[in-house]
């Protein structure tokens, strides 16, 4: 994988320090912005290391991701105690972000930061998401209600948005996969806890969908329905780069909830969550992608749209209104 680095000169040496020790290969770096994007057109990579320590501007990290340089990975100081500068770089189009590592740091101790850059080089090399058998749909009664959602670049304002824009008394469970590192998963729920009307809390196993409250996939391995409408965590598929993946996680909405089930793609490089809602739309359930315009990486949503898994596809500010509509013949049963 080629990298480059946008970063501080205090930090541009911990990070080429790191990248030494990578195996991947470290093209350029810089610690000006107009360089960066110069350099990006004519010495393009793989991924871009932005330090948003110094660089902590959302309009730079968009111009960033708009110029396409290579994935956008931002790297912070501490990343849960830099919240708020990682839901920024994460809402302009970082795919992920990473703890600054020490400066002259042991091999053990970089240990962390080599293993997200060999799991982003994964991401990355990934052509397109593994075909999965459907499962059967289900007869049951459709009476429970649920609105499934995944996101991944772009995510954190997307998500903000959407569930800014539901009522406290939102009549279906909502359940939400956002590509995000553990470490920073419980901030980031509190963080929407603040735009929501409706609580948001992360997802412990053995939690059950219910209407009134949003949950939030909390770990990296995958938040998935292991029953009718139970939900917990898996390893599996260990294949799967996207973790948590939304893919997983659609599949077992098919799979396992018993009663109505909407489908909502937003934001987000990669393919991810395509095949899964198409899954949902091929069992007959309503699907949402995010458009083009209103997406912050148009990869995930793109990708749905290519194989018709989305019913609509809606801009940003839409989808609340239609889901809301969808529901207006459910009474609200929640707490």
């Amino acid at each position: 994988m080629k990298i480059a680095i946008l970063a501080s000169e205090a930090h541009v040496e911990r990070l080429r320090h790191a990248v030494a020790g990578s195996g991947h290969v470290l093209v350029w770096t810089t610690a000006e912005l107009t360089q960066a994007l110069s350099l990006s057109a004519v010495h393009p990579v793989d991924l871009l290391l932005v330090d948003i320590i110094t660089h902590d501007s959302a309009d730079a990290m968009r111009q960033l991701v708009a110029r396409r340089p290579g994935a956008v990975h931002a790297v912070a100081n501490e990343v849960g105690a830099d919240a708020t500068r990682v839901f920024l770089a994460l809402d302009a189009g970082a795919i992920d972000a990473i703890d600054m590592p020490a400066a002259h740091a042991a091999p053990v101790a970089l240990a962390p930061f080599l293993a997200k850059l060999d799991a982003v080089s994964k991401r990355l090399a990934r052509q397109r998401p593994e075909r999965r058998t459907r499962q059967t749909p289900h007869t049951h009664p459709r009476k429970p209600y649920l609105v499934a959602i995944g996101a991944s670049a772009g995510g954190p304002a997307a998500l903000a948005e959407l569930l800014g824009a539901l009522p406290v008394n939102f009549p279906a469970a909502i359940v939400i996969v956002q590509h995000v590192d553990q470490q920073f998963a419980p901030n980031m729920a509190r963080w929407l806890d603040d735009f929501a009307h409706l609580p948001v809390r992360v997802a412990h196993e053995g939690d059950r969908a219910e209407p009134g409250v949003a949950l939030f996939a909390n770990t990296n391995d995958h938040l998935v329905f292991k029953s009718e409408n139970r939900l917990g965590y898996t390893a599996h598929p260990r294949s799967e780069v996207y973790r948590p993946s939304v893919d997983a996680f659609f599949h077992s909405v098919d799979a396992h909830w018993r009663g109505e089930a909407v489908g909502v793609l937003l934001t987000g490089m990669g393919h991810d969550g395509a095949q899964g809602l198409k899954s949902l739309r091929d069992k007959g359930c309503y699907t949402i992608a995010q458009d083009q315009a209103t997406s912050a990486v148009y990869g995930m949503p793109r990708a749905a749209a290519a194989i018709n898994a989305a019913v609509d596809v809606l801009p940003l500010p839409a989808i609340a209104t239609r889901l809301i509509q969808h529901f207006s013949h459910v009474p609200f049963t929640g707490a």
